[in-house]
């Protein structure tokens, strides 16, 4: 069975930073392509940034010179690098493969930024 599980989170001020991390077992993901999902109450998950199986990455205009998407094949691991968090970073963050949207979708990690 395919897993998904992501941590990292936190509570941080403003300008600060965390390194999320999403593990993926019961699969070898080398050839997907991996996102990270944000999601906040009421809304639903948006992708803010992905990572192609040769390391190529694509990010929304929102998080571009914030967040770092990068991936370990030897470790079945993705991990978003976020810098100079916002308030409107706070949500939870998921991971999934774009190719299989792997099912159930992880349990997310919290980022909390304070004002």
């Amino acid at each position: 069975q395919v897993q998904l599980v992501e941590s990292g989170g936190g509570s941080v001020q403003a300008g600060g930073s965390l390194r999320l991390s999403c593990v993926l077992s019961g699969t070898n993901f080398r050839l997907d392509t991996m996102g990270w999902y944000h999601q906040v109450p009421g809304k639903a998950r948006e992708m803010v940034a992905h990572i192609l199986p040769g390391g190529g990455a694509n990010y929304v205009d929102s998080v571009k010179g914030r967040f770092t998407i990068s991936r370990d094949n030897t470790k079945n691991t993705v991990y978003l690098q976020i810098n100079s968090l916002k308030p409107e970073d706070t949500g939870v963050y998921y991971c999934n493969s774009l190719n299989k949207q792997y099912s159930p979708w992880g349990q997310g990690t919290q980022v909390i930024v304070r004002s």
